[in-house]
């Protein structure tokens, strides 16, 4: 038996999609700590979910100002994550500052710092990450 177009929509589960940057200076990475109820005081890049019909490189760029004020220009797509058809699909990028000032922590954010390598480490091992992809992304820069 033959579905509908109707009952085909309903068997399957849509992603949505998010965009985060690596902002790099200095040896030190630009981390936000998140004020959203779901992920309250845990650190994560500068992210967030792509609008219907935005390009994947302008929400990055849209996000990197939005959570940190900094204007950014993206280098490259350094990963692809995606665990589970219920969660995000989320696209990470390289980028460079090109120019804006950090803002104050907002309605979204709590703090934003600049962190070591190993300062991130310890964020993670303490289960201060939002998630585990994040430091995983900083090893991957580090083998760069």
């Amino acid at each position: 038996m033959q579905m509908t177009q109707e009952e085909w929509e309903q068997s399957i589960e849509r992603a949505g999609v998010v965009v985060a940057c690596l902002i790099k200076n200095n040896g030190k990475y630009l981390l936000v700590q998140e004020r959203q109820p779901d992920a309250y005081g845990l650190w994560n890049l500068p992210a967030g979910h792509v609008d219907k019909d935005e390009k994947l490189e302008e929400a990055a760029i849209r996000e990197a100002k939005e959570e940190t004020g900094l204007d950014v220009n993206l280098i490259k797509e350094i990963a692809i994550y995606h665990e589970t058809a219920k969660q995000a699909i989320k696209h990470v990028y390289v980028t460079e500052i090109i120019g804006g000032e950090l803002i104050s922590p907002n309605d979204e954010i709590m703090d934003i710092k600049w962190l070591t390598s190993d300062q991130i480490k310890k964020l993670d091992e303490t289960g201060k990450m939002r998630r585990p992809w994040v430091w995983d992304i900083i090893q991957k820069d580090i083998k760069l």
